[in-house]
């Protein structure tokens, strides 16, 4: 499932993106508009600033802003930043893998050639998806 962290942290992204470019939007009005505790919305969007996704402006009139255009920011970075591995077991992760302890073949393991399909189908999805698509 997906952790309540993502799923803000794209709804905060999708409420930024369809705001002016370079405009700060304070974090109250994004808490307000999108139903989320300020306390864990702090917490998310600084994730996101740190992770290049955001910039950010002190004082009267700040914010946060997007850094990028959304067309420019595809799903798979935003869910590798917040959520982590998008693979479902470490055995087929692209940037987490892990061998399996309890499973002697990869290759003839029926619950790795499941999970392949659907890291496969899933990244897909998030690789062709943008932030501009949500925000539309």
């Amino acid at each position: 499932m997906l952790s309540k962290k993502t799923k803000y942290g794209i709804k905060a992204l999708t409420y930024l993106a369809k705001q002016d470019r370079n405009v700060p939007v304070q974090i109250a009005t994004i808490s307000e508009s999108e139903n989320i505790s300020l306390k864990f919305l702090e917490s998310i969007l600084l994730t996101l600033r740190k992770n290049g996704f955001l910039g950010s402006k002190k004082g009267k009139g700040g914010g946060y802003y997007l850094l990028k255009d959304p067309k420019d920011i595809p799903m798979t970075t935003v869910m590798r930043v917040l959520e982590g591995p998008i693979a479902m077991i470490p055995c087929v992760s692209l940037n987490f893998y892990e061998k399996c302890a309890d499973c002697p073949d990869e290759n003839a393991c029926a619950v790795h050639m499941l999970m392949l399909k659907v890291r496969d189908n899933t990244l897909q999805i998030f690789r062709n998806t943008t932030l501009a698509d949500l925000s539309i």
